[in-house]
């Protein structure tokens, strides 16, 4: 399974897009918020399933804070980021993880994008999209039976 992250998109849709085309094939599209109109148009635009939250600037979404996701037999923490404060640590984010037995931890918020194994449960924060980025930033994470990984990639 290959699940294109993105997260803080705020309004830049195009580059949303040009992550899919650099990332095919790609079977689900995960939104991480800060940009719930845009996770809308990729919805409508793309012919995958789109999963996405609502982040701290998606004043009047209706996406959930935070989702508990299953694929391939991985439980997946869906989160925006800014409820645990990841801005300042990650120890809330990692308990939380814990707490739902999160094979892999999935948040954005920050705009800077990060990798970590933490004693098993992959925490990945895929960057931002947004004009005032830098480096502009999406992930890649792939999921099987025997296996769970991502990988950063950035775009103009």
């Amino acid at each position: 399974m290959n699940i294109l992250v993105i997260s803080d998109t705020h309004g830049n849709v195009q580059r949303a897009f040009t992550a899919c085309a650099n990332s095919e094939p790609v079977d689900i599209i995960i939104h991480l918020g800060d940009g719930h109109a845009d996770a809308d148009v990729l919805r409508c635009a793309m012919g995958v399933p789109v999963i996405n939250v609502a982040g701290n600037c998606d004043t009047g979404s209706i996406a959930p804070r935070e989702l508990v996701w299953e694929c391939e037999g991985r439980r997946i923490l869906l989160t925006h980021g800014d409820a645990y404060q990841v801005k300042t640590g990650l120890d809330k984010l990692r308990r939380r993880g814990v707490e739902v037995a999160a094979d892999a931890v999935l948040f954005g918020h920050t705009h800077q994008g990060m990798l970590e194994d933490c004693s098993g449960m992959l925490l990945v924060n895929p960057g931002s999209l947004a004009n005032h980025s830098h480096p502009r930033r999406y992930a890649l994470l792939v999921i099987t039976y025997e296996n769970m990984f991502a990988n950063h990639f950035d775009i103009e």
